[in-house]
């Protein structure tokens, strides 16, 4: 699966880079996900961090 972050809905609570250091960063003040780990959406971190954004930005595809 696919992780990634829409930046229209994200507002940058960071909640996603708490939760997956490894997978998420900030850029421009918004989440993001960082370069080379956008296939990580099978991780359940990273389902979590879908799950538990606030504004519904990180997105999983298949």
């Amino acid at each position: 699966m696919k992780v990634s972050v829409d930046s229209n809905l994200c507002y940058g609570s960071g909640e996603c880079v708490y939760r997956v250091p490894s997978v998420f960063t900030v850029a421009d003040g918004f989440g993001a996900v960082i370069p080379g780990r956008e296939y990580t959406g099978d991780d359940p971190d990273v389902r979590e961090a879908a799950e538990l954004c606030p504004s519904q930005a990180v997105k999983l595809t298949d």
